[in-house]
């Protein structure tokens, strides 16, 4: 369904202003290119939370504290 609209959309712009569709076509790749780099740090920083949650949370879990 996001795909669909997302092709709606871009029909859309090609119909009203073609240059500016191309232009979406060839830059949506790039960007998604530089974003990969932040993707990646942002799951390496949600598993080191989730290490320090673990590391936290053993004593009790050590202890059987069942949590809520």
């Amino acid at each position: 369904m996001n795909a669909l609209l997302l092709f709606i959309g871009w029909c859309l712009l090609f119909v009203l202003s073609w240059p500016l569709a191309l232009l979406a076509l060839v830059v949506a790749p790039v960007v998604w290119l530089l974003s990969l780099p932040f993707r990646l740090l942002g799951v390496a920083v949600g598993a080191v939370f989730a290490l320090l949650k673990a590391v936290l949370y053993l004593p009790a879990r050590l202890l059987g504290h069942r949590p809520g």
